[in-house]
């Protein structure tokens, strides 16, 4: 683990922080994907309304936030969702702030996704990802997840497509998965 980085648990106080966040991410991230009308004007808000809402389920306990700080700096944020019928822990969200992004901070939140989905008797975490996001593909794929299918999404007042990632955590499943 990176030493330099730092998980705590998110609370409601959070709120405004995860999206602020999660829109600094998503201007750099999706730039040249997502019409920039959205980038620039409805980001924001669309955020901000989008982690009002999903706090719920973390306050219900359907899901857990972790924010990563560097020197008690917020410098990213992951949200996990407890899991479903199959064993399997969505990553639903898996941000670093710009000017982070290298440093380890994906990998320290990726570690503690697997510890906190075994904990929890899960057998394999999954995500999605934009199709053209190619950096966070690569990122992933670097670090063991494989890719299983492919799905239409809409986002933005777009269509495009999201690649679903699996990442087994016990060796059976990574065996079956030649890795």
């Amino acid at each position: 683990m990176n030493s330099k980085i730092a998980l705590r648990a998110a609370t409601p106080d959070d709120t405004a922080l995860i999206a602020s966040m999660h829109a600094q991410s998503w201007a750099s991230a999706y730039r040249g994907i997502l019409p920039n009308a959205y980038l620039n004007d409805d980001l924001n808000a669309e955020r901000a309304a989008h982690w009002a809402e999903r706090m719920k389920d973390v306050a219900s306990g359907a899901a857990s936030v972790f924010i990563a700080e560097h020197a008690g700096q917020p410098v990213g944020f992951m949200c996990l969702v407890e899991p479903d019928e199959a064993g399997s822990v969505l990553v639903d969200n898996l941000h670093a702030l710009p000017g982070h992004r290298g440093l380890g901070t994906g990998t320290v939140m990726l570690d503690e996704a697997a510890r906190w989905a075994r904990a929890r008797g899960a057998r394999q975490l999954h995500l999605f990802v934009l199709e053209q996001n190619t950096a966070a593909i690569g990122f992933y794929e670097s670090r063991g997840w494989r890719r299983a299918a492919r799905e239409a999404d809409h986002m933005a007042g777009i269509d495009l497509f999201s690649l679903r990632y699996l990442y087994p955590l016990d060796q059976t499943q990574k065996d079956q998965l030649g890795q």
